[in-house]
């Protein structure tokens, strides 16, 4: 039969100085001293017989400080020295638990409470039961269904129900509690002469520590006095009586087995004690230990104590209400009749508090038999205050997503905490897929269950107002809670890299409802002008098929790669460039392009083919059928949690893939237009890339050209050309940029050459000559590799990692493809949050001044704007000074802006 509690988590501190204080001061022969040691040897004998856990965890605290001195130097400062007979005994009792193959825990600055308090949080996130053995009331604050505390020397239990019996307040208020008493052991003020009594009436009366303190004013006697008076140390005892929970650990609570005693060990120091009960323990022990057999952890794919409920009434809805208003975090979802932000209706909402606790709020469902359901309107008029309070604390995934659901049903949600798919992207963007299904496989080992699962698949797909309330319940109260427990997760292991934690606050979670907004507010398109547009490609595409016929000698399905290979190799005797996997001859874009520039006309032609079709079957064919009705606008979905390095990309349309240099492109954003009284402005930053490099690299030649204003292509071709920069020609300028951005990208003498159309010898010529007028790039460089191979990732500036799986690997092309990317994913990313820490700063400005402006686009490194004709002018002063201010570098960051009537006259 399986353990009740799993995990046991023991501490062992706060029993040593009981057993001290509360057992006989026993010592051995040579007078040194053993009775607590004993004591907490005998207890953890006992608690490991009557329990017989799977995980055990032996927590000391650890010598000096911790973090709570540096809060309030004061803390514990009144305790007197430990007594030296009870110092003598840490250090013998630590290695005989050693010894005895428990797992033994003393973290620096923390104390053994944090510790526990983090172990058991991961625990409950795995759906692990934990008992905690301690006979510290501060730890009671931990109980909830999944922790129990358990007082070994007295034998009693604290469930949540047993926690409100003797303190009068439940868990989730201890905090609150023990804030207002204070502790005159550990020296934390609270409010002078409040007691237990005062302190659990002020709490049920109020509320919470956050009511006492609205309340303050109101509260008579002298105990009002003393309450109002310390109102300004509340936060601190707050903070000081706070356990942790997300200590930075090496390990989890499954990496806690007990491992097999050291037996002989374990004689020496019994025998040192003079216990003869201890060593009659060791009678029948040979080298296998005492303990149960290694067992598999307990599988957080049972999702243990899972309790959904479906909310049918106003009375269980109020009931759940109150739990979410008193809840310090609670995750939230919401369900809809499809992907379309701006066209899906509400059909429900979900919520977790707990992991294992979660409802779900139907208000739409509509299919035949469906039972009756809250009425949807005074259902969000309930959530409403809850969901735009900032100081309520949400968790979501993908949270963007309901933000803007909400937002066309008159909710500004605030308060968003954190957003799983977030933390997910930024502890490890390349990892996994960011999707809920995916993350609870990885993380949690836990098969969710699948929309397609309840719904169907492709034309006979159900929306989610047709899916019955027994499934839809289950699915919908699932989504929330796998949320919350993926948070518990994420977020201990995010704030143990505490760059990773401030980029996570500080740029991807403030992101969220920018994005939202610009999501919402969208972009006007010129559909007649993209109408002509497509009838013109039509007539190329049309003329380009007849050339081909013409090239090939007989018509072919210009989009089978079989007949065109067929043509190449047999019929024209094109030359084998690449092979598919399958070994047959490829015939795939890179291929056509080398063929094309080697001269071959038929390659060529069919490129041109494949790019004006894409444009108009992505682009100006269908862009008009995705103008929005009600607003009349085209609104695209920006995605975080895509690309590696920390680029937004887009999709529905993808803006990013709009091509710039062609006039197929640059007709298509012409069709991107302003609202009548408004322009188009475009702000873009200059080569930001190569500026990053010349800040990362430190190299002088290359930071004086930035610095002093040079054309940073027409300097390198004099650098490497030796030349004078007016002597520089169009062509050589041409080539010297093709070399400045792709060395940034990893690129070899042998692309070069291709791209420029050289030969090889004269493309390393010129990245031999490029290097050693820039010798601080090859040292950049050369150390970027290195440090990758050591750490397996690279770092942008603000801290954002990029896992390098195939650094190391015996493949030479899968390794020199990692290389690539160490070297060019520190300015890409860089690049990326720069260009998001200036849409923060934009949006703070529009958001509180309220200029008529709209940010509208993101693309690349350029951000785009629709602004009111007489405001064009401030508001290019206040763009351009944001973004060239959102980083400071070793070289300035310059910002090119443009405006028109469209997107192609603001560029």
């Amino acid at each position: 039969m399986p353990p009740k509690y799993p995990l046991i988590l023991v501490d062992a501190s706060g029993y040593l100085f009981r057993a001290y204080h509360a057992l006989p001061k026993l010592t051995n022969s040579r007078g040194e001293p053993t009775g607590a040691l004993l004591g907490v040897l005998n207890m953890l004998r006992k608690l490991i017989e009557e329990h017989r856990p799977e995980y055990l965890g032996v927590v000391f605290d650890a010598a000096g400080k911790s973090f709570r001195n540096d809060l309030y130097p004061a803390y514990k400062a009144h305790r007197p020295p430990m007594p030296e007979d009870l110092r003598e005994q840490i250090q013998p009792l630590q290695e005989v638990i050693r010894a005895m193959g428990l797992p033994l825990l003393v973290i620096p600055e923390v104390e053994a409470d944090d510790v526990i308090g983090t172990l058991a949080t991961q625990a409950a996130a795995m759906g692990i039961p934990t008992l905690i053995s301690t006979g510290d009331k501060d730890m009671a604050q931990l109980v909830d269904e999944h922790v129990t505390l358990v007082n070994t020397m007295t034998d009693t239990l604290l469930d949540p129900a047993g926690v409100r019996e003797k303190f009068g307040v439940p868990p989730e208020r201890i905090v609150d509690y023990l804030s207002l008493m204070g502790d005159s052991a550990d020296n934390v003020p609270g409010v002078p002469k409040c007691g237990e009594k005062t302190a659990v009436k002020w709490i049920a009366e109020y509320g919470g520590l956050e009511g006492v303190i609205a309340n303050a004013g109101t509260i008579k006697g002298k105990i009002g006095e003393n309450l109002r008076a310390a109102l300004d140390q509340l936060p601190l005892s707050r903070q000081l009586t706070t356990i942790k929970r997300d200590v930075a650990l090496e390990y989890g609570p499954t990496d806690l087995r007990r491992t097999p005693p050291d037996v002989e060990t374990l004689r020496g120091w019994y025998e040192r004690f003079e216990s003869r009960r201890l060593l009659a323990t060791l009678d029948g022990i040979a080298q296998q230990a005492d303990t149960p057999p290694a067992p598999e952890p307990v599988p957080p794919a049972a999702l243990p104590h899972v309790d959904y409920d479906l909310i049918l009434t106003p009375d269980a809805f109020e009931i759940w209400m109150r739990r979410l208003e008193s809840a310090a975090l609670f995750a939230f979802d919401t369900e809809t009749t499809g992907l379309d932000y701006m066209r899906a209706d509400l059909v429900g909402l979900s919520f977790a508090i707990e992991p294992g606790q979660a409802a779900y709020v139907p208000v739409a469902h509509a299919y035949p038999g469906a039972p009756d359901q809250l009425d949807r309107d005074r259902v969000l008029a309930r959530l409403k205050p809850l969901l735009e309070d900032a100081s309520r604390s949400k968790v979501g995934q993908n949270l963007k997503f309901d933000m803007s659901v909400l937002a066309r049903h008159g909710i500004e949600l605030r308060g968003i905490a954190h957003d799983t798919m977030l933390e997910s992207y930024v502890l490890d963007s390349t990892a996994t897929r960011h999707n809920m299904d995916a993350l609870a496989k990885k993380y949690l080992d836990y098969d969710t269950v699948h929309f397609e699962d309840i719904a169907g698949k492709g034309v006979k797909q159900l929306s989610f107002d047709q899916i019955p309330l027994e499934q839809a319940g289950h699915y919908a109260a699932e989504d929330a809670d796998i949320t919350l427990r993926l948070h518990r997760a994420f977020w201990p292991r995010l704030e143990a890299t505490p760059s990773l934690a401030h980029l996570y606050r500080s740029i991807e979670m403030p992101l969220v409802p920018i994005l939202s907004r610009i999501e919402r507010t969208g972009v006007r398109i010129d559909s007649g002008l993209l109408a002509r547009q497509s009838q013109d490609l039509g007539r190329r595409i049309a003329e380009l098929e007849t050339q081909a016929y013409a090239s090939a000698r007989h018509p072919f399905n210009i989009g089978s790669p079989k007949q065109i290979g067929a043509i190449f190799f047999e019929e024209l005797g094109l030359p084998v460039v690449a092979k598919t996997p399958k070994g047959a001859p490829s015939t795939s874009e890179d291929v056509l392009e080398r063929l094309a520039a080697d001269g071959h006309e038929l390659p060529g032609l069919i490129l041109q083919h494949r790019s004006l079709s894409k444009l108009k079957s992505t682009y100006t064919d269908k862009l008009p059928q995705m103008v929005n009705p009600e607003t009349g606008r085209v609104h695209t979905s920006y995605h975080q949690a895509v690309a590696a390095t920390g680029r937004l990309s887009s999709s529905d349309p993808n803006l990013q893939n709009i091509p710039i240099r062609t006039e197929e492109g640059r007709l298509i954003r012409r069709a991107f237009i302003a609202e009548p009284g408004y322009r188009m402005l475009a702000a873009d930053y200059s080569q930001i890339e190569l500026r990053i490099m010349a800040h990362l690299s430190g190299d002088e030649r290359l930071l004086n050209a930035f610095v002093t204003g040079q054309d940073i292509h027409r300097a390198t071709a004099a650098e490497i050309l030796g030349l004078a920069p007016e002597s520089v020609t169009s062509e050589q300028r041409r080539s010297a940029k093709a070399i400045n951005f792709g060395l940034i990208y990893g690129m070899s003498a042998f692309g070069l050459a291709r791209q420029l159309g050289i030969e090889r010898g004269a493309a390393q010529e010129y990245v031999d000559r490029y290097f050693a007028r820039y010798p601080g790039v090859r040292a950049f460089m050369d150390r970027i590799r290195a440090q990758a191979r050591e750490d397996r990732y690279v770092e942008t500036l603000f801290g954002r990692r990029l896992y390098l799986a195939d650094i190391g690997h015996s493949n030479q092309g899968r390794r020199a493809g990692a290389e690539r990317t160490a070297i060019n994913a520190p300015m890409q990313g860089t690049a990326a949050d720069i260009i998001k820490r200036a849409m923060i700063a934009l949006d703070q400005w529009i958001q509180s001044e309220r200029p008529p402006v709209r940010m509208i686009m993101q693309v690349h490194d350029e951000l785009v704007f629709e602004v009111a004709e007489d405001a064009v002018e401030i508001a290019s002063v206040r763009i351009r000074s944001a973004m060239e201010s959102a980083a400071e570098l070793a070289v300035p960051l310059i910002v090119d802006i443009g405006v028109g009537e469209n997107w192609d006259e603001a560029h």
